[in-house]
């Protein structure tokens, strides 16, 4: 994967080559799509480092566009940063639950290149040399694998993204202490950007789902009411 080829997907073309003239002055690769069908097409020929993704397209519209490539093999792995008008909370959360940051409109284009920086270092960060030396994490049943970027529960593979991978990661490495999202964000996402604070919210429920027996009874990621989360000590 190239990580400085970037697919714009937008339908207004003022936005469109902002977007795409602060990525290129910042050493990115640009490409543009001004419809759904357009950017599926792209996507299927070319191999994007990550797509900045519109919900309101022509034809097939973003939403669509993300369950399409999180559930075929070939994209899941590809960061998608929804950058959209939609600002209420729920529009925010749905486009949290399948891509990797939600930008809203109007936005300072220094910040979105700053967020498009911070998505990819987490991408990067699971290249399996930074992690190979860090060994196993075993709790019970889940066995967190630095080296092979896997998860398992009881043997069986666990399906996580890669931010889900780096946050379960991190808050394992340190169990037992109480982390807040605050650092959360700075430690996985990166410093310098700003991100949706619901994010880590989002994935940490996510992550549960998958992990655990009973999410709304968690076993390995506990919240500290008011404060954060933490990964517990018990084994």
């Amino acid at each position: 994967m190239n990580n400085k080829k970037i697919l714009i997907v937008e339908d207004e073309s003022d936005i469109r080559e902002l977007i795409k003239y602060n990525l290129e002055k910042n050493g990115f690769q640009a490409d543009v799509a001004c419809s759904g069908t357009e950017a599926l097409q792209k996507i299927r020929i070319k191999k994007y480092g990550l797509i900045l993704l519109d919900l309101m397209l022509p034809g097939i519209d973003g939403i669509e566009i993300c369950k399409m490539l999180k559930s075929d093999p070939a994209f899941s792995d590809v960061p998608l940063i929804i950058v959209s008008a939609r600002s209420e909370e729920t529009d925010k959360l749905t486009g949290l639950e399948l891509a990797d940051d939600y930008v809203t409109k109007p936005f300072s284009p220094r910040e979105l290149v700053a967020r498009v920086k911070a998505v990819l270092r987490c991408y990067a960060a699971k290249k399996p040399e930074k992690h190979a030396e860090e060994g196993l994490i075993k709790k019970g049943p889940l066995v967190i694998d630095m080296g092979k970027y896997l998860v398992t529960r009881e043997g069986i593979p666990i399906d996580l993204s890669n931010m889900e991978f780096m946050l379960l990661a991190y808050l394992a490495k340190r169990p037992g202490k109480i982390i807040k999202r605050d650092f959360l964000l700075d430690a996985v996402w990166g410093g310098g950007a700003y991100i949706e604070p619901r994010t880590v919210d989002v994935h940490i429920r996510r992550i549960r789902e998958k992990i655990e027996e009973n999410p709304s009874d968690p076993k390995f990621i506990c919240t500290k009411r008011g404060v954060g989360y933490y990964f517990t000590e018990e084994g």
